[in-house]
């Protein structure tokens, strides 16, 4: 499929996936999500892949939530035919780190498409917020649970009954993000940075934990431990355990 909404690029080990709808801020319509899950499949089953980053093209924006021209177009049973929820889906369950990579607002379904990474950094100027409810809906990419799993259900709740939207360094604070750097020509670079750390590391261990953390987090701690003896069996079984850094060894 050729791609009309973003870009993709391999800067050796790193694929980056630039949403690329400056001119509406990033917006998300129908085949955006599309070509999200088409280029995060991609990055799955390319070898050379070992750590994805998504980013907003423009400066301004990492992206500013549904395509509001398409949105108006729906009709109620097109949400349960949705791409967003299968494609942010496909984004969480990758078997390799994907990170966000956040330049400017992140808004509605572009905070859930953040929700959906594993790591977000963002600048210092940067906002995010869930502001559904003002358009009378709710978050429905997976917004009203990713979000109540990272920052907690009272605070989960307060940001998406009243819409408000929050500074970066107020994100951080409350855990929705990982790391916030002070000039936008930084971001790139911290984001490459944590990706190289990542790389450094054997490949199939960072994956099983990867599973068993997702996996873990939606389950009873038991399910979780033994997924975790589980998971750590497999990645003792492999050569892979070798691999990265051996003075940890």
């Amino acid at each position: 499929m050729e791609y009309q909404h973003l870009l993709l690029e391999k800067d050796g080990h790193i694929a980056l996936i630039t949403l690329n709808r400056p001119d509406v801020y990033n917006a998300l319509d129908p085949r955006t999500w599309m070509e999200i899950r088409k280029a995060t499949r991609e990055c799955r089953f390319d070898q050379d892949v070992r750590v994805v980053i998504i980013t907003g093209a423009g400066g301004k924006a990492f992206a500013s939530g549904s395509d509001i021209r398409s949105l108006n177009e729906r009709r109620s049973l097109d949400i349960l035919k949705s791409e967003a929820h299968e494609s942010l889906n496909y984004v969480e369950n990758l078997e390799k780190p994907v990170i966000a990579a956040i330049n400017g607002f992140a808004f509605g379904g572009g905070c859930e498409l953040a929700l959906a990474c594993d790591i977000r950094i963002a600048t210092s100027r940067s906002k995010l917020g869930q502001p559904e409810a003002g358009l009378g809906i709710i978050p429905g990419a997976g917004g009203t649970q990713r979000l109540q799993r990272l920052v907690g259900i009272a605070k989960a709740k307060e940001l998406i009954f009243t819409g408000d939207t929050i500074s970066a360094r107020e994100a951080e604070e409350i855990g929705l993000l990982n790391k916030v750097v002070e000039k936008f020509d930084d971001l790139m670079p911290v984001a490459k940075q944590m990706a190289q750390k990542i790389i450094t590391k054997g490949p199939v261990a960072v994956s099983l934990a990867k599973a068993a953390l997702n996996m873990g987090a939606n389950s009873n701690i038991n399910s979780g431990l033994l997924l975790e003896k589980l998971a750590s069996t497999i990645a003792f079984s492999t050569r892979n355990r070798f691999e990265g850094n051996t003075d940890l060894l």
